[in-house]
């Protein structure tokens, strides 16, 4: 047996199984207008954009799984691989192909897609193989799904987030970087390790570039409710400020230290974008940091840059902007973020 373009199964001389297999319901009703289909189209299939549709598989978010990415042989064998777990997973269609038709009407796009660092390349250099690529796949999923959110994965996210942008002439609540949200959660993690308790209890955030400026937000710590830096305060414990840069800088490092030892980093970008899929398409309002449209926020002015603030997710894409609290030096450091990423920005060619 195999199966039509349909989905559907045939026999012999293209007998549909599924009309002889099945015996209808005698005056049934048409399905329900309000039931949605989901669909998420990943574009990538490396290591990072596998570990992300794996994920998504398991968490059972969308009806429709397409994957694109232009060696069709590493693709046809992802999604076999994929297939092949059927009977363990929630029912879930996935597709595969390097035509980006087989995006059409998705949900959410998000691209994993990009050019590797070729060693003594310069990070400018990069950034403009990266732009000529996503001037092929950013006008090719605009045109198959006119109506997506863009989840953008690839690196340095928060540019290559504005580059999406200004390429898809979507508003800009319906494109976001994963930006700082894998950087907060091995943010939560340290700070739980240091106080044995549960990650999850603990709320905590990165912000600014997903980089080397980003900032800490210690000043909005809190763990089961408790402020910590006032509740330290109160009690009279002095906190070194250099424990504390110890600690950030121990994130921005986490992702090279995984590279160097395993190669890549895929599973906690995986969860992390799973997360960030989950809120967007179920609607949840959950506040991540991830990579928006800055222009008016904390003092950075109109400039066009996208970096990682607190947002409400929803449907819609974005749907605001958490007013945290930042001290002066947060919001300072904040604003020197926003003009790393813009100087960057401005020697591209967009």
């Amino acid at each position: 047996m195999h199966k039509s373009s349909s989905g559907s199964t045939l026999g012999p001389g293209g007998l549909d199984l599924t009309q002889t297999f099945f015996k209808p319901i005698t005056y049934a009703a048409p399905p329900s207008p309000t039931k949605r289909h989901t669909k998420i189209s990943v574009i990538g299939a490396g290591n990072v954009g596998m570990a992300i549709a794996q994920t998504v598989l398991t968490q059972d978010l969308t009806d429709e799984l397409s994957i694109v990415d232009n060696k069709p042989d590493k693709l046809r064998g992802e999604m076999l691989d994929l297939q092949h777990a059927a009977a363990f997973l929630p029912r879930t269609r996935i597709n595969a192909s390097v035509d980006y038709s087989v995006t059409a009407g998705s949900d959410l796009c998000i691209v994993t897609a990009g050019a590797r660092q070729i060693a003594g390349e310069s990070r400018l250099n990069l950034l403009q193989r990266n732009l000529s690529l996503f001037k092929q796949i950013i006008p090719a999923l605009v045109r198959y799904s006119p109506d997506c959110v863009l989840i953008i994965v690839s690196n340095p996210v928060d540019v290559l987030t504005y580059v999406a942008w200004k390429l898809s002439g979507f508003p800009p609540n319906r494109v976001i970087g994963s930006g700082t949200n894998l950087d907060s959660s091995r943010f939560r993690f340290l700070i739980a390790d240091h106080l044995d308790v549960n990650a999850q209890d603990v709320q905590a955030y990165i912000v600014g570039e997903h980089g080397d400026s980003s900032v800490a937000l210690w000043s909005n710590i809190s763990v089961g409710g408790v402020p910590v830096m006032s509740f330290l305060e109160k009690q009279q414990i002095a906190v070194e400020k250099e424990t504390l840069e110890n600690i950030h800088r121990t994130v921005i490092e986490s992702a090279y230290e995984v590279i160097s030892l395993k190669g890549y980093t895929s599973w906690a970008i995986g969860y992390s974008v799973a997360s960030l899929a989950r809120s967007i398409l179920r609607d949840q309002r959950k506040i991540d940091p991830v990579s928006v449209l800055a222009k008016g926020f904390y003092g950075i002015g109109d400039a066009e840059v996208f970096l990682s603030l607190p947002a409400q997710l929803g449907r819609g894409g974005v749907l605001g902007v958490t007013n945290v609290h930042l001290n002066e030096e947060e919001e300072q450091r904040l604003r020197d973020s926003a003009k790393a990423i813009l100087e960057v920005q401005s020697q591209l060619e967009i």
